[in-house]
């Protein structure tokens, strides 16, 4: 009717124009510096966390546990040895046996300590091999720090030439488990013992990064310990132990291995993890059998 006022919309009918719809452009401004600040944040952090993996990634590869000076270690016919290293001393299990048909070298995992990895003698006395047991800096009574792959093994090397003479003419087995794979396929291309044994070994180090950190850059590791790459100079026997249910260093590691060296022998243990390769009956059953094919010999063992 004329005259009439236009009753008001009720609120929500009538849409909003397009321009009324449109934050205001200092808005968008805003949201578009949060999230450039978060960025920038988000970066420094990444760095920050690179920097500190780069300077300290010895605290996520060694485990190690430290023992007491007044540790004695009370096992029949087992003697401690002390080995001076450059800045160190490291310390060092001897099994001795009356007449032993060699040594085996042993360079054990990342994390514990001698105590931890010799808690019996039975399979070596059944074997009738000596047993030299390594700990690296920091592990049980051994002295110093780890603090590059170039340090580490050079100790591995030195405690070899203080233990090989006395055994001269006679077998020795060189024997890398987990972390200590890399170690003992450095060590047996160079000194060439009579067999080669690693039990979960890793192709490299910077494989194992990208598997369970693929966020940090392999460059980035100043221990890429290249198992595949020393394992291929090894020309004698070389025995490969690996369990199929392993999530820490998957079995691809050691089939990679074999590829990398024919001749070399892969025993995969069903329903082994990581841990517990050595609970097993096939692990021993075969260990035993490898040590047993090497021909025995008549040479004067000198202790040191």
């Amino acid at each position: 009717m004329t005259g009439e006022q236009p009753l008001p919309a009720a609120a929500g009918l009538v849409a909003r124009s397009a321009s009324e719809r449109r934050p205001p452009p200092h808005n968008v401004a805003g949201w578009l510096r949060a999230c450039g600040s978060l960025a920038v944040l988000a970066g420094f952090a990444y760095l920050l966390l690179l920097a500190w993996v780069y300077h300290h990634q010895e605290r996520l590869i060694f485990r190690p546990a430290p023992l007491a000076a007044t540790h004695r270690f009370d096992l029949a016919d087992v003697h401690e040895l002390s080995i001076p290293v450059a800045g160190a001393t490291l310390s060092a299990l001897h099994l001795r046996l009356p007449n032993p048909r060699g040594l085996i070298f042993f360079l054990h995992g990342n994390s514990g300590n001698a105590a931890d990895w010799l808690s019996s003698t039975d399979f070596y006395r059944a074997a009738n091999y000596d047993l030299l047991l390594l700990d690296y800096r920091g592990y049980g009574k051994s002295g110093g720090r780890i603090e590059s792959e170039e340090q580490l093994r050079a100790d591995v090397r030195t405690a070899w030439q203080a233990i090989a003479p006395a055994y001269a003419g006679r077998r020795t087995v060189i024997y890398g488990r987990s972390l200590g794979t890399a170690l003992a396929a450095g060590l047996a291309a160079e000194v060439r013992p009579d067999l080669t044994i690693l039990v979960s070994p890793y192709c490299s180090m910077r494989q194992l990064m990208r598997q369970h950190h693929p966020l940090l850059p392999p460059a980035l590791l100043r221990y890429p310990l290249a198992t595949c790459a020393d394992a291929a100079r090894i020309d004698g026997p070389l025995l490969l132990v690996h369990g199929d249910s392993d999530t820490l260093i998957p079995i691809a590691h050691s089939e990679e291995l074999a590829a990398t060296v024919p001749h070399a022998k892969l025993l995969r243990l069903a329903g082994a993890a990581h841990a517990d390769v050595h609970r097993f009956p096939a692990y021993g059953a075969e260990l035993m059998r490898a040590l047993q094919a090497l021909p025995p010999t008549v040479m004067t063992l000198r202790h040191p």
